[in-house]
């Protein structure tokens, strides 16, 4: 089958036969020092670990289920944010892009563009995506099958941008409910790009409190270990250090505490599939 090309994002490297990559960091950006304070916190993590780190946190979450829930602080306010960690804490940063016109403006401070999965077939966003000259995550939409991302694939790179990342972040499985399909990894790695695995999104419940979304954090580890098993590049993990106040997705957000043992266990898997001649 075959493998993804190698990605570069900082001095992260991503795909091939590069170790394990982690996106992560809290839904979204709710105010400068917390920001700080878990970039810091999941970067001790990680360097004890040993495997890189890329932190994520939107600015503006604008796909939220209630007219009320909280978006996070906008673009402009939520970019000096995200300058001050990639600054302050020394790595790569993330976060949401909604619509074409904020390309430019995101690409200037993000290190890593990426395409929500309802937007993941807007041509205009993707195209402009492909022209801002970072790289690009895309979010495999809950409606798609994994080879559906051919295509969307396709319009990325028709801006001349090969630097493409794709992620799976579970499906549609009647109301309320997402199901994560494992052969949608290496069907998607087979398209030629590494493959990220949401491990905390890929077990919402979405919208199942009515105006809000709820989640089953129980399965988040059960499931990043059946994607690393399977052969993904890296994890896409929300953590929060207190998930219970937190303003949405707090019920599948991970703490700090809990991240450590299921990293130290997942790479201990990678282990074993990079052993292989082959990846899947």
């Amino acid at each position: 089958m075959i493998g993804s090309k190698q990605v570069k994002i900082g001095d992260v490297s991503i795909g091939s036969r590069n170790p394990l990559v982690l996106i992560a960091g809290p839904c979204v950006l709710e105010s400068e020092i917390l920001s700080l304070q878990i970039a810091q916190r999941i970067k001790k993590i990680s360097e004890e670990i040993g495997m890189p780190f890329i932190f994520k946190a939107s600015y503006d979450k604008g796909n939220r289920t209630s007219i009320n829930s909280f978006r996070g602080p906008g673009i402009k306010d939520g970019l000096k944010i995200l300058a001050r960690v990639r600054k302050e804490v020394g790595v790569p940063v993330t976060a949401d892009v909604h619509c074409q016109e904020e390309i430019e403006q995101a690409a200037r401070t993000l290190d890593l563009i990426q395409i929500p999965a309802f937007l993941c077939r807007q041509t205009a966003l993707l195209l402009s995506a492909g022209y801002c000259g970072k790289a690009v995550n895309i979010k495999k939409g809950q409606f798609l099958a994994p080879e559906d991302m051919e295509n969307v694939i396709k319009k990325v790179r028709s801006g001349g941008n090969e630097n493409i990342i794709l992620t799976e972040r579970g499906t549609s499985f009647g109301y309320h409910n997402l199901i994560a399909d494992m052969r949608s990894l290496p069907i998607m790695r087979s398209l030629g790009c590494p493959v990220i695995f949401d491990a905390t999104h890929s077990v919402q419940l979405p919208g199942s409190g009515g105006d809000f979304s709820g989640g089953e954090k129980k399965y988040t580890e059960v499931l990043a270990r059946a994607a690393v098993a399977a052969g993904c590049d890296g994890l896409f993990l929300e953590v929060h250090t207190s998930p219970e106040t937190a303003p949405c997705d707090g019920q599948n957000m991970l703490t700090p505490d809990e991240l450590k043992p299921l990293l130290e266990r997942v790479k201990e898997i990678d282990k074993i599939v990079k052993k292989g001649k082959k990846r899947l």
